[in-house]
């Protein structure tokens, strides 16, 4: 796809970028496959993914009570529990407003280790990352921004996003659609919104502009952003996923350029 040379004219040292059909086909890679980037905020989809398991193998509830009180597993899921952006104060009541929160997923794994006498590292390896083949992968850190993976592994995972094997068809539904409707929030690098759309860990792009996503990419669209310069979106409608990753921290570059890549990117999927 020619559409992906573009972020040859990025500023970063390392960048790679692939398209994943519905059917799991690459319709196109960029760069280097296998070399290992720090995914930031990215990593909040594959935790995410493993707290779903959880929730289906019966750790926890969606409805189970964590953080702050009134607070609910599925509240920090969908960043909406309350918590401050990095510590663990109150800011909000639970359900009152979006307030994107690393120290909510970091709760949340917290309360899946209580609950499974496991840590995190490992039950995501587990329930996500082997049975998928993601060897390339790991967690070393926080389970909100301190994975690492590489291209091939992403793309693998876009493709399990679009047909998944790991969760019943229903849980990824409820996962990738909005929860907590009509709550005002700021996207964290494109400001503050009305209706900031989130799903179970997925951000859903519904109206939002401007965005990281491409003007074309559909209301369902859905995924998320990392403050390292990475990316993986799935566009059920366009029926293909795209993963960019880089190692040029996120800011104004970012913003430019993102949003005409993936224009083009639906643009050449759509002509094809």
């Amino acid at each position: 796809m020619k559409s992906l040379s573009a972020i040859d004219s990025w500023p970063s040292t390392q960048a790679a970028s692939a398209v994943v059909a519905a059917d799991g086909a690459v319709l196109g890679s960029h760069g280097d496959v296998g070399h290992r980037f720090a995914l930031a905020s990215v990593t909040k989809l594959l935790s995410a993914y493993a707290f779903l398991v959880a929730v289906e193998e019966g750790a926890f509830e969606l409805d189970t009570p964590a953080g702050p009180e009134g607070s609910t597993v599925k509240h920090l899921l969908a960043h909406s529990s309350g918590y401050d952006f990095a510590e663990r104060k109150v800011r909000f009541a639970p359900g009152d407003r979006r307030l994107y929160s690393n120290a909510g997923f970091e709760v949340l794994a917290e309360t899946l280790e209580k609950a499974t006498d496991m840590r995190f590292t490992d039950y995501l390896r587990e329930a996500v990352l082997q049975p998928l083949g993601m060897d390339s992968t790991s967690l070393d850190g926080s389970a909100a921004a301190d994975g690492v993976s590489t291209l091939g592994d992403l793309m693998t995972f876009a493709a399990e996003l679009q047909d998944p094997t790991l969760l019943d068809v229903q849980t990824h539904s409820q996962a990738t659609h909005v929860v907590f409707p009509e709550l005002p929030g700021i996207l964290p690098g494109y400001g503050r919104q009305k209706n900031n759309t989130w799903g179970l860990g997925f951000e859903i792009r519904s109206e939002k502009s401007p965005h990281w996503t491409g003007t074309l990419n559909s209301p369902e669209t859905y995924g998320h952003f990392g403050q390292a310069g990475t990316f993986l979106w799935v566009d059920p409608v366009l029926g293909a996923a795209c993963v960019t990753l880089t190692d040029k921290p996120f800011g104004p570059w970012a913003v430019e350029a993102w949003t005409p890549f993936n224009d083009e990117v639906v643009r050449e999927v759509m002509g094809s």
